[in-house]
């Protein structure tokens, strides 16, 4: 089988995982158990995924780990699920919006130190488009995807809304910023 070939599988086969989380959680109010037994070895691997739920294109909910702490499968089951119901930013899904939900489901490569001397360093060394970003200031962290540069695609607005994000000031620099980097593979359902 083509690696290709391959990614398509596993991309297929997270989705459902994802899909079947909400539809589960929309019955029981929780996600459903995961069956190892019936799944390929690479939904067994531990991974760090997020669960993005669209409607017409707008968000409906996101969430996700940073940390590979679960297996693939079971990880996109408790994304899917806590992207459906416990995103504060919206209200729980409902069955009638389900029909109208497209998900994606992005996996994250491990987690990078991203040093960097200063902001100029920052915005330089960043990737648009390919670079996920983590911020840790002050005990407090905030993440943006790979997929936000499309709806910032300047490094230094990108910056300073995850700044803001997490509670910073847009133009604020410390030297006791921290960074993380991290890319991501992203399977979407066909609209």
């Amino acid at each position: 089988m083509h690696s290709a070939e391959q990614k398509d599988l596993v991309g297929t086969e997270l989705l459902c995982v994802a899909r079947g989380s909400i539809e589960h959680g929309l019955v029981h109010g929780e996600p459903p158990p995961v069956q190892y037994d019936e799944l390929p070895a690479a939904l067994k691997e531990p991974a760090a995924t997020f669960t993005t739920l669209r409607i017409a294109q707008e968000l409906r909910g996101c969430r996700g780990t940073l940390n590979a702490a679960r297996p693939l499968a079971e990880d996109v089951s408790w994304t899917a699920f806590q992207a459906a119901f416990e995103d504060p930013r919206f209200d729980p899904v409902t069955e009638h919006e389900l029909a109208t939900i497209h998900l994606e489901v992005s996996v994250l490569s491990p987690m990078e130190p991203f040093p960097v001397t200063d902001e100029a360093d920052l915005l330089a060394k960043l990737t648009p488009g390919t670079d996920g970003l983590v911020i840790l200031a002050h005990g407090r962290s905030a993440t943006f995807l790979p997929t936000v540069w499309g709806q910032l695609p300047n490094s230094q607005d990108f910056v300073a809304a995850l700044k803001a994000k997490c509670g910073l000031k847009r133009d604020y620099w410390s030297d006791e910023l921290d960074f993380m980097r991290y890319r991501t593979t992203s399977y979407t359902e066909l609209a």
